[in-house]
């Protein structure tokens, strides 16, 4: 045969062989690309795509030791806890001395009321990894719940301590709110400046610092922590209306004028308005207060109770009583009020002053309904 008739069959063999550029990926990295693909699913939320990939994995690895794990974790964002208990435990027979599992078994053991096993699986967990903040929380949650609070206390702050910086202040708050709970305030703020020293100064530490230091009478520093905290939370308008009432309160007007301006930036409030027409009345300047009360009208929300109160008031001071009555007099009636005794009575007070006989009746007769006791107790 020629030379040349013999080249074309292996020159077509080697033309159909470049075709095939598939690459061949052997079993054991296709299983380890689904169980990369599983987890990053999970991460995102999607459980069912998930659970489909660690399940095509178990068909290529069935004994893959991270597999039980990883379902559980599925399962458990999914609230299935069954499913989730029973591959937790196939996880622990095949790595008894893994921390987290414990810790995943305890959490669902405390879901589901069963609160002596979930404080023995914590426990291991702990036992094996004393940094598990999330044993540590859970643990923290248990004896809380059993009214145990300086455990609970104890717990929370050991979590805030092993956890990773952005979940510290989670932590942290959680012990506080523990200690003020039950009226512990110097321990509240012996806590609060601890990790705020530490370096802990998220918005929701400072500003539980700042009103445990409003509470110790530290008011420059309470001033501070809340400027502080809203530097680092630009959109919470209350922060710039702290420090403004302290600066107000310390009779610091052109400062308390700057803070109170700056939570306007935020967020145009009627309370903030009213406080501000309240710095112009200290000053003698009825025209600007007057401005800033109208200010306050046009921005009024009628659902924050603190701010129609505080605006009910500065009608009050301006004379405008019968503007006043209608706004107490709304709000008294609402369904939501009709037991709060201290409304009540200032709305009665204030249409007995205008001779309104009937909101009086009925203020009192809410009190009554409140207490037990007589319209004698109004006024």
């Amino acid at each position: 045969m020629p030379l040349r008739l013999r080249a074309l069959p292996l020159l077509a063999l080697l033309a159909a062989a470049a075709c095939d550029d598939t690459p061949k990926i052997n079993p054991k990295d296709r299983a380890e690309g689904l169980y990369i693909k599983g987890n990053t699913e999970y991460l995102h939320g999607d459980f069912d795509q998930a659970l489909a990939s660690f399940n095509e994995m178990k068909q290529i690895v069935p004994n893959d030791p991270r597999l039980p794990a990883a379902v559980g974790e599925v399962y458990l964002s999914m609230g299935k806890f069954d499913e989730a208990l029973a591959e937790f435990q196939t996880a622990l027979v095949l790595d008894p001395k893994r921390s987290t599992t414990w810790s995943r078994i305890g959490f669902i053991q405390a879901q589901t009321g069963k609160t002596d096993e979930a404080l023995a699986s914590l426990r291991k967990a702990i036992g094996l990894y004393p940094n598990d903040f999330n044993a540590l929380e859970q643990l923290g949650e248990i004896h809380f719940k059993r009214g145990e609070k300086d455990e609970a206390v104890s717990h929370f702050v050991l979590a805030a301590l092993a956890s990773p910086d952005r979940l510290k202040p989670d932590f942290v708050v959680r012990a506080a709110e523990i200690l003020q709970q039950e009226n512990r305030h110097a321990e509240t703020l012996e806590l609060l400046l601890k990790f705020a020293g530490q370096g802990v100064r998220a918005p929701e530490v400072l500003t539980a610092l700042g009103d445990e230091q409003v509470r110790a009478g530290k008011m420059d520093d309470a001033a501070a922590s809340y400027r502080e905290a809203a530097g680092k939370a630009p959109k919470d308008p209350s922060l710039w209306e702290l420090v403004g009432r302290i600066y107000a309160s310390q009779g610091k007007q052109a400062d308390a004028l700057a803070a109170f301006r700056e939570s306007l930036k935020v967020k145009d409030r009627a309370i903030v308005h009213v406080a501000i027409a309240q710095l112009y009345l200290a000053q003698q300047d009825r025209k600007a207060a007057e401005e800033e009360l109208g200010k306050a009208f046009e921005s009024v929300s009628g659902s924050d109770v603190r701010e129609l109160l505080e605006l009910s008031d500065l009608l009050v001071t301006f004379g405008r009583k019968a503007d006043a009555l209608k706004i107490l007099a709304n709000l008294a009636s609402e369904p939501d009020n009709a037991k709060n005794a201290e409304l009540q009575l200032r709305t009665a007070k204030l249409a007995r002053s205008l001779k309104d006989e009937a909101t009086v009746k009925a203020a009192c007769g809410r009190v009554t309904g409140n207490d037990g006791g007589g319209v004698a107790t109004c006024p």
